[in-house]
């Protein structure tokens, strides 16, 4: 049987592992990936409580972008994650959540802007 705690905890060190391995212009795509897909996740409503739908959307980007090899994934996975761990019904839910934060924490804040 699957843990979902570890489960989760190894796909947020695996992208915590990208945030950190990579340059500063994929820290920043990863970044923009990060908050795009937070604000799909605040466009989606919760379905009986469930943030299923939010984290599924998101998901569903993160396999876009990793068959097409983009490290953008890693900012589909840690919105996905995040998102989970908000629901705060998962097996260490506050340590993943500290996780997570300190994953944020890594990546640049705004995007760059073209003049």
């Amino acid at each position: 049987m699957n843990d979902e705690t570890e489960d989760l905890t190894e796909s947020l060190a695996f992208t915590l592992s990208v945030i950190l391995n990579g340059n500063e212009a994929e820290r920043q795509h990863l970044a923009n990936a990060y908050r795009s897909g937070r604000r799909l996740i605040a466009g989606i409503p919760f379905d009986r409580s469930d943030a299923r739908p939010r984290i599924i959307a998101c998901l569903e980007r993160f396999n876009t972008c990793d068959l097409a090899g983009e490290i953008a994934s890693a900012g589909w996975m840690l919105a996905a994650i995040e998102e989970r761990v908000a629901e705060k019904n998962v097996r260490g839910w506050r340590k993943l959540r500290k996780l997570v934060d300190e994953a944020v924490r890594f990546l640049p804040l705004c995007q760059p802007t073209v003049h």
